[in-house]
């Protein structure tokens, strides 16, 4: 398998740290959704990463689709889904609220660098959107004292919630403030000093 993307987007990194906790060999392309743009349009017209080109040469171009795909790949005891319910659900919700943050990242980042003239209630928007996504998942990690979110095993959500922080922290610094959420923070610092997370990174590079 080929995963096409930058590690400094939380989606593409998603997808590597997946591929390697599942044990799953891949090589990686690192291009720009910009200065590689014409790379990527024959693999996938929307010009999005990450792109995953599987070994019988088809592609998949959504992230949410192409962790389902891997997720089904999965050798025996290594998914990263609890197994039952509730905590099943409860992981799906984590994960989307976590992806929700990145997708409001990027457009907040986009907003603010990319257009001449910035809609202040866009802006706004965006910004109570995260705020209010990160004191629910503050909330929910604050309430449970096992080393990962649910349970002893790093799971999708962990690994959606460290990705997502990084990414928008790092791109929005004067947005998010970790001093203001100590169980998100302690949960990223955790989870970032994993190998798997040093080896699957990138600081952020703005577009040029």
């Amino acid at each position: 398998m080929i995963l096409i993307g930058q590690f400094d987007s939380s989606f593409v990194r998603r997808v590597g740290i997946a591929l390697k906790l599942y044990g799953l060999s891949f090589e990686h392309r690192p291009w720009s959704v910009f200065s590689d743009k014409e790379k990527i349009r024959p693999l996938n017209p929307l010009m999005r990463v990450p792109v995953l080109v599987l070994d019988d040469e088809d592609v998949l171009v959504d992230s949410h689709l192409i962790l389902a795909h891997l997720e089904s790949l999965a050798p025996a005891g290594r998914s990263l889904y609890p197994a039952s319910e509730p905590d099943r659900h409860r992981a799906f919700k984590v994960a989307g609220l976590a992806t929700g943050i990145a997708d409001k990242g990027v457009s907040l980042f986009y907003e603010q660098v990319l257009h001449e003239e910035v809609s202040p209630l866009w802006v706004e928007r965006c910004r109570a959107q995260i705020a209010g996504a990160l004191s629910m998942l503050e909330e929910d990690r604050a309430e449970r004292q096992t080393t990962y979110w649910f349970g002893e095993g790093i799971g999708h959500a962990d690994i959606a919630v460290a990705c997502a922080i990084r990414h928008t922290t790092e791109a929005l610094p004067d947005v998010l403030t970790m001093q203001d959420y100590p169980a998100l923070r302690a949960h990223c610092e955790r989870l970032e000093a994993l190998a798997v997370f040093k080896e699957i990174s990138q600081p952020f590079i703005p577009p040029a």
